[in-house]
């Protein structure tokens, strides 16, 4: 199996087990506030659901790319709540129905995609990037509808690729947070959900970031501040990492 897709074997599982949660809901419990402000469970379900035709048609070139859409949009949040008032009209379950066709249509699109295509998503990545994007938003959406529901989440090993993501995007986290980046070389030295360890940056760096890949996954989502959790923080470099953490456009 290749590195792209496993990767979609992974955004899938990770899609099937939020949708399996849904599924058994009552109306009501659609209409839950979410942690995110303003948004029910309906309307992150929706926003998900609009962002992987989103995703679609950016890989197509169509007229839904993100770009395209983000120059007729007066704010950044102008981009996403086309799809949450699209869903504000239906029942739970037919925005539930919605994502489960986007989610799996997306996931057959992604795999058939060359592993060395540019995606035009924001400033553009390419094709492994893209779909670990798509799996770092479905997790950090679906804790905010596991926390409405009162749901316990359970974490994964898939973790890992949104460390990797949450890593990897720190030029960009900089960028706009308006500030430089360091110069100094970060080590990142978390631990997953089975136990594994998962590590980036020279073993010899002075600057470290050391402990569970949950809560450091969750500081980049923005779902969990960073002096909140146990996290170890060696060096100016890595304080200011985790002062600007973002993993998403």
């Amino acid at each position: 199996m290749t590195e792209l897709a496993r990767l979609v074997d992974d955004l899938s599982a990770e899609q099937h087990e939020l949708q399996a949660i849904l599924a058994s809901v009552d109306a009501d419990a659609w209409l839950t506030p979410t942690p995110a402000w303003g948004w029910d469970v309906r309307d992150t379900i929706a926003h998900l659901a609009d962002i992987d035709e989103m995703a679609m048609d950016t890989t197509r070139g169509g007229p839904y790319a993100i770009n395209a859409v983000a120059e007729r949009a007066a704010s950044g949040e102008d981009v996403t709540y086309r799809g949450v008032l699209r869903g504000r009209r239906m029942p739970g379950k037919h925005v539930l129905a919605w994502w489960a066709r986007t989610s799996a249509e997306e996931c057959e699109l992604l795999l058939t995609l060359p592993p060395d295509l540019r995606v035009p998503w924001g400033i553009g990545m390419r094709a492994p990037s893209f779909v670990t994007a798509r799996l770092m938003e479905t997790w950090a959406h679906g804790l905010d509808v596991h926390a409405a529901l009162e749901v316990p989440s359970v974490d994964t090993d898939r973790l890992a690729h949104v460390a990797w993501l949450a890593t990897r995007a720190l030029p960009y986290a900089y960028t706009v947070a308006g500030r430089e980046m360091p110069a100094a070389p970060l080590r990142v030295e978390l631990t997953l959900p089975s136990g594994a360890v998962w590590t980036s940056g020279p073993p010899d760096a002075a600057d470290r970031i050391m402990g569970s890949a949950s809560e450091y996954c969750r500081v980049f989502v923005q779902r969990m501040r960073w002096p909140d959790t146990a996290l170890v923080v060696e060096g100016e470099a890595a304080r200011s990492a985790m002062s600007v953490a973002r993993a998403f456009l």
